[in-house]
């Protein structure tokens, strides 16, 4: 039964994630891309979590883990660059 419930969990997620796909594909200003991004890689990393639990596979969360520090750093970066312009 509570398998069910992560697995309705997990559609709903991977579902709710296209909205954010369009908004970072049509946003009218480039901070609401970054957001848009920011929040779907957020949603990626719990839906690896998840399915983690599912499948009863410890491994996946290393993988969720390194997953979210990536999306961490690209978002700080990507703001950074849209801020001052340049990377450094």
């Amino acid at each position: 039964m509570i398998t069910q419930g992560y697995i309705a969990m997990t559609i709903f997620l991977a579902l709710m994630a296209f909205p954010c796909l369009y908004r970072a594909y049509v946003g009218p200003t480039a901070t609401d891309r970054v957001v848009a991004i920011n929040v779907v890689t957020t949603k990626v990393t719990i839906l690896i979590a998840l399915l983690a639990i599912i499948t009863d596979q410890d491994a996946f969360i290393d993988v969720a883990l390194i997953y979210a520090m990536m999306g961490f750093i690209a978002t700080i970066c990507v703001s950074k660059y849209i801020e001052k312009g340049n990377l450094m």
